[in-house]
């Protein structure tokens, strides 16, 4: 660990998509940001942003009742973090064994730990209904 902390890039942005509660919004947030890093200059961060968001939103949509929202956001420190939020307050589920990750279903937040440089959930109240948001981290210097 750096023993000073990282200075600030003033290159932040911040995208929010609010999905409606449709298995069609998972191509649509794919492509998105595809075209959000692409345009920003961070093609390298395009394959593996898009498994990453294609895996949240999908957990947001499919296994939840209600709105959610895609959070893509270039931090101060240079990292781009992508969150999924929906309604349902319950904490994500990660597979315990390799055997659960074999299967079609409930690998996602697998490939998240894998693929993502950090991530997590945190409990959230925001755009009005009690939530959670799933979130990762890619480094993008």
């Amino acid at each position: 660990m750096p023993e000073t902390a990282p200075t600030p890039d003033p290159d932040t942005w911040e995208y929010l998509l609010h999905i409606p509660h449709d298995p069609r919004a998972v191509p649509f947030c794919r492509r998105s940001v595809r075209l959000i890093l692409t345009l920003h200059g961070l093609i390298r961060l395009v394959d593996t942003a898009e498994l990453l968001v294609a895996e949240l939103v999908s957990n947001a949509v499919l296994h939840t009742k209600g709105p959610a929202a895609l959070r893509v956001w270039r931090t101060p420190w240079g990292t781009v973090w992508l969150g999924a939020w929906d309604a349902d307050p319950v904490p994500p589920v990660l597979p315990l064994t390799l055997v659960d990750l074999a299967g079609e279903a409930g690998r996602g937040l697998g490939l998240v730990r894998t693929y993502a440089d950090q991530w997590g959930w945190q409990p959230s109240g925001r755009l009005g209904a009690d939530g959670k948001y799933v979130w990762c981290e890619l480094a993008a210097a």
